[in-house]
């Protein structure tokens, strides 16, 4: 790709020992993103999708290995209170629980990570605005999530994500609990905000109606990155259908 690089996850393993076990969950997992790129991390669960999504967002920590963001190592951000300032500075996260705070409105739902980084008042107003109306959201602004969809709810947590332009969004099984046709409103979606913002994105998923919706999927077993395959801005599902039944070959 011709994009200039946004991330780079260089030789990450992560061990976890406990009381008489030890479980590697990743192994030297290596690989890029970049600036504007959607890359879908593909596996089974227990490969260790969930396990590396966590260590780029600094909630867990690497047993070794490096993350550098637009060529810098980030060496500190493991440790607070640098950690909570890399996530606010740089993270948006999407989950397939949506997170909404229930006692809040639409708008307000969207406002907090703009309030958190103590933006003005009209501010807040003119970038809400910007983003309900981008995510079609403009006339349910005054609504309280349990008076929405759950594909409105989404919509709801993506513009949150997106509100403060973060370099890089994590959206760990944004579609788990959404029926087919709203999770193709919901990708569409993603991949408009991608468009609008020249986003770049990490979608771990599963499900190969998801990874299609990538520049580039990472498939992975057992921890580790074995296959990879990338779209050519084309939406095929065999090749990705076809890498992920040898995958789940390997884990039977």
């Amino acid at each position: 790709m011709n994009q200039k690089s946004l991330l780079s996850v260089r030789n990450i393993h992560k061990t976890y020992d406990g009381d008489g076990f030890k479980v590697q969950a990743l192994k030297d997992v290596s690989f890029g993103l970049a600036e504007g790129e959607l890359v879908a991390i593909m596996g089974t669960s227990g490969s260790g999708k969930s396990t590396l999504l966590n260590i780029i967002s600094s909630l867990d920590t690497p047993s070794s290995g490096t993350i550098e963001l637009k060529g810098k190592v980030m060496d500190n951000i493991f440790v607070e209170p640098h950690a909570t300032h890399y996530r606010r500075e740089n993270i948006g996260f999407v989950f397939q629980s949506f997170h909404l705070l229930n006692d809040l409105s639409v708008e307000e739902n969207m406002a907090i990570p703009l309030i958190l980084q103590g933006a003005s008042e009209a501010e807040i107003q003119h970038k809400v605005q910007d983003m309900l109306t981008l995510l079609g959201l403009a006339s349910w602004r005054k609504k309280r999530p349990v008076q929405l969809s759950g594909g409105q709810q989404q919509r709801v947590a993506i513009g949150r994500a997106l509100i403060t332009n973060p370099p890089l969004l994590l959206a760990d099984e944004p579609t788990g609990n959404l029926d087919y046709n709203t999770s193709k409103e919901i990708l569409e979606a993603l991949v408009e905000m991608r468009g609008a913002f020249n986003q770049s994105m990490i979608i771990v998923t599963h499900d190969p109606n998801v990874a299609v919706y990538a520049d580039r999927v990472l498939f992975f077993h057992d921890g580790q990155i074995v296959d990879q395959y990338e779209s050519s801005g084309e939406r095929k599902m065999d090749p990705i259908l076809n890498i992920f039944k040898k995958m789940m070959e390997l884990s039977a």
